[in-house]
């Protein structure tokens, strides 16, 4: 799979400190999940990030944010940032915050068995 290692370690190091978290190869990348939910993920080179829907319209207009648009079918509660929306500190934590706040209040997708876990 194809995506960016270094961006990887810059989620694992931010999650470090919670448990629950499990690694995933999905969608063409690598899936962060937290508490048996999807929270972040990189695509390529791009941070994946599952946020609140009602948020969706204020953090697409974010610098290098963009609805995630797969088949041309977009996914209202999902963005991607680029390394432009990501490149300090203070940005990137605002991003995984975001995921994090909201994953407490998302719903678990329904098991399909798809995806290889990984060992973290």
């Amino acid at each position: 799979m194809a995506y960016d290692e270094r961006l990887a370690g810059r989620i694992r190091e931010r999650l470090a400190d919670l448990k629950r978290v499990e690694e995933k190869e999905m969608m063409g990348g690598l899936t962060f999940m937290y508490n048996g939910k999807m929270c972040v993920g990189i695509i390529k080179d791009e941070l994946m990030c599952r946020i609140d829907p009602a948020l969706h319209e204020e953090a697409t207009g974010r610098p290098g944010c963009r609805t995630m648009d797969f088949t041309n079918r977009p996914m209202i509660g999902y963005v991607l940032v680029d390394e432009t929306g990501i490149k300090s500190r203070e940005d990137f934590d605002y991003w995984i915050g975001l995921a994090l706040d909201f994953n407490k209040r998302a719903k678990a997708s329904k098991k399909t068995g798809k995806g290889k876990p990984r060992k973290r």
